[in-house]
């Protein structure tokens, strides 16, 4: 289940120190881009010193969102690409009889504004579901350091890709998967994303709402909410409000 977003081996994953219990609080505030928790995440790591200084340079700024903001709308002229620092997102597109379906969430190391490459112009919104942070990379700066510094466009190209397969693998799960396994892949998901970000991946804080969950899996907020209870009773999961504690990873996987 989505094997594009497994979580990676990293000292940082590993180690107990470096295995956080992420609760939505802000990174503590950084004055470079390079310093940030997050760098090694949405940058190659072959870069030499010259070249990720160049890399720091395309950050235009540092922008915090408040809970419930946008970052931009559906239809907004597209130019910047915004990498998650703190705090977190969810993707949405609004049908025309105003019901909003939500398209994705996006957590610290993770891009958004990908969708307006294409048309120029963004085809969903971003909203923040708590105070977030983001960095803010003009696209066109960033076009040209690409063709100049190889493993960045590379590193770009792999990202794109990734969200290539994020897509197929989330018309997969609304396809062919019951709607308990669709909330078990939706946790593994995100507790394989934390945990390549050197969070715990067993215990976090979900910021989304269960009608936010059920938006994005294709389900109603009652059956979301019945699928916790059910995997709550299954003992599969701990759910207490917002906070979830994965207890049988591999039982999830197995529904």
């Amino acid at each position: 289940m989505f094997a594009a977003d497994a979580p990676t081996t990293s000292s940082s994953a590993s180690s107990p120190i470096g295995r956080r219990f992420h609760t939505g609080i802000s990174m503590r505030s950084l004055s470079h881009y390079t310093q940030c928790e997050v760098h090694a995440l949405c940058n190659p790591v072959d870069l030499s010193a010259e070249e990720l200084a160049r890399v720091d340079s395309l950050v235009s700024e540092v922008r915090t969102v408040q809970r419930g903001a946008s970052l931009f709308r559906a239809n907004d002229s597209f130019s910047n690409l915004y990498i998650v620092r703190s705090g977190s997102f969810k993707t949405v597109v609004m049908h025309r009889d105003g019901r909003e379906q939500v398209t994705g969430f996006q957590i610290p190391g993770e891009m958004l504004g990908l969708d307006g490459i294409v048309h120029g112009r963004h085809l969903c919104g971003a909203m923040a579901l708590e105070r977030s942070t983001v960095c803010v990379v003009p696209f066109e700066p960033l076009e040209d350091l690409c063709r100049a510094i190889k493993p960045m466009q590379r590193h770009l190209h792999k990202v794109m890709s990734q969200e290539i397969v994020r897509e197929s693998n989330m018309i997969m799960l609304l396809g062919t998967m019951r709607a308990d396994q669709r909330v078990a892949a939706f946790l593994l998901n995100l507790a394989g994303r934390y945990g390549s970000r050197g969070y715990s991946d067993t215990e976090f804080v979900m910021r989304m709402t269960r009608g936010e969950i059920g938006s994005y899996l294709g389900i109603t907020l009652e059956t979301a909410s019945r699928m916790f209870s059910k995997l709550q009773h299954e003992r599969l999961v701990h759910a207490r409000g917002k906070q979830v504690r994965i207890l049988d990873s591999d039982g999830l996987a197995r529904l």
